[in-house]
């Protein structure tokens, strides 16, 4: 059984939400696990390694720092906007109070698509590496006829496998917070455990041994002044974006967390500090075995399969075959979590129709989002892999935009939410303004050179040309005039939400009688 929070107003700032989620059941591990997990740090780094090495050679660690900036800006603007409202729209009700119920909606749209279009990659990935660890070549498979047509029989079972993995893990999303939690754990250790036991070993063996094309590694690759131009560091930047998206999780079941102001925000600054010393570490051990040039020949093939026999050996290999099996899984339960609450909240609001404000009563999950996001997802991927393979990679490339769109408008709303008090004091200034207003510039900037490079058809997945654009640049535009389009429709239908005016951070706002809103050390 499920019950329908109907429309209710945006809460006072500070105040839990009212929407039926189980509240307090995570604690500070469980947030941060989430968080972590969601980012899938092993799947990232073995399809993206290679490209970033590509664009600045042995500056990929470089990459990987200056890259964590903006995201811990932003985690930043996470932390002081869920202090204010934890709720688990997160971006999109952050957004619509600071900025107005315009943006704020399609702030929740972006989360929505980025969310689904990556879940076909994850899913794909998470049946090739399934059927990898057990030594089974889906391209011996053969093909059948059907309907007149010759069907790979290889496509037909990663892609069954892959929808597998969406059904159970939706599933296992919908019956509770806890039990996606503890998945998280297990799914998690075996992952960051894998990560360190390779990287320790290859730079092991390349100081106590001769490793054939292997480089010393050196404090110079963390010196982002030694990347050839602002061309590759722009390049490198843009693909090392996305493998740190994905922390924002642990705020998004911030109304499931304990300590619901402050425990999320938390959880979301420790996640970017963990991949920051996990993407470091590892590029610094993948390229120093044998070279920035070999990293490079891969580009988005899978590096951390390409150096597992070499580095671990035979079977020992297969523990990162297990790593990145474990992060696709991961990363696909987490990425239903947050899809399935930013659509409650927005149901909850008057966003989208109270259909999707549904909560099990029970289980005291959401319903009718966790299983449409399964659904949806199943459908893009289904889609994509029976048009074009190009059409399924180009999707995916296309994700950078989203994630730079959604996460500098949460900067940008911190910023313009606390406006009246940043100069309150120097801690007021950096944290809650020019450290979140600095991140949403670099994001706008990311967003801003995503859109000219993906214009060039020659630098999509594909290679053609629609409308004389790149396709992850059209697919784009198209998703966003759907979005836009259902968002007249919904103005239409439910014009209330609609109606708000931005908000801005006053004195009464309080968390609780109990535990004032210090914010940055004395705000209040």
């Amino acid at each position: 059984m499920s019950t329908t929070v109907g429309a209710y107003p945006m809460q006072a700032p500070g105040d839990p939400g009212q929407k039926g989620l189980r509240g307090g059941v995570l604690g500070i591990v469980s947030s941060t696990v989430i968080g972590v997990a969601s980012t899938a740090p092993a799947y990232s780094l073995a399809v993206s390694l290679g490209l970033v090495t590509a664009a600045v050679g042995l500056q990929s660690p470089a990459v990987m720092l200056i890259s964590f900036v903006p995201m811990l800006f932003i985690a930043a603007a996470y932390y002081y906007m869920n202090r204010a409202d934890p709720d688990c729209g997160t971006s999109f009700t952050w957004v619509t109070r600071a900025m107005g119920p315009w943006a704020g909606w399609i702030t929740g749209w972006a989360i929505i698509v980025a969310d689904i279009v990556v879940m076909a990659s994850l899913a794909e990935v998470a049946a090739v590496y399934t059927f990898r660890l057990f030594d089974i070549d889906p391209a011996t498979f053969g093909s059948l006829t059907l309907l007149g047509q010759q069907v790979s029989l290889e496509t037909a079972s990663i892609m069954g496998l892959g929808i597998l993995w969406i059904a159970v893990l939706t599933a296992i999303c919908y019956v509770g917070i806890e039990a996606s939690a503890r998945t998280q754990v297990v799914l998690l250790s075996a992952e960051l455990a894998t990560l360190a036991l390779f990287s320790v070993v290859a730079l092991v063996r390349i100081y106590t041994s001769t490793v054939e094309g292997s480089v010393l590694p050196s404090l110079d690759w963390i010196n982002p002044f030694a990347i050839a131009g602002p061309g590759a560091l722009a390049a490198g930047m843009i693909v090392a974006l996305f493998i740190y998206w994905g922390w924002d999780t642990a705020a998004a079941v911030n109304e499931e967390t304990a300590n619901s102001h402050l425990t999320p925000g938390r959880a979301s600054l420790l996640s970017t500090v963990i991949l920051l010393g996990t993407y470091v570490i590892v590029s610094v051990a993948a390229q120093a075995y044998h070279g920035a040039g070999f990293l490079s020949n891969l580009g988005e093939e899978d590096v951390l399969g390409a150096l597992a026999s070499d580095v671990l050996g035979t079977p020992w290999d297969k523990l990162l075959v297990i790593a990145v099996l474990s992060s696709a899984a991961a990363s696909t339960q987490t990425t239903i979590l947050p899809t399935a609450r930013t659509a409650l909240s927005m149901g909850a609001k008057g966003a989208l129709p109270a259909y999707w404000a549904r909560v099990h009563e029970r289980f005291q999950t959401p319903t009718s989002s966790t299983i449409w996001m399964g659904v949806l997802s199943v459908a893009w991927y289904v889609a994509l892999k029976l048009l074009s393979e190009n059409l399924f990679q180009d999707a995916i490339w296309a994700l950078g935009l989203w994630i730079a769109f959604y996460y500098g408008l949460t900067g940008y709303a911190c910023a313009i939410y606390y406006r009246h008090v940043l100069l309150r004091n120097w801690r007021n200034l950096v944290f809650m303004g020019l450290a979140p207003l600095a991140g949403g510039v670099i994001l706008t900037w990311a967003f801003a050179q995503s859109m000219l490079d993906m214009a060039n058809p020659e630098n999509s997945y594909s290679a053609v040309s629609w409308f004389g654009f790149g396709p992850p640049l059209v697919i784009t535009v198209v998703l966003m005039v759907v979005g836009i389009v259902l968002m007249l429709l919904q103005y239409l239908y439910q014009p209330a939400f609609f109606r708000r005016a931005p908000e801005t951070w006053t004195e009464p706002q309080m968390a609780s009688p109990e535990e004032p809103l210090p914010l940055a050390d004395g705000l209040a």
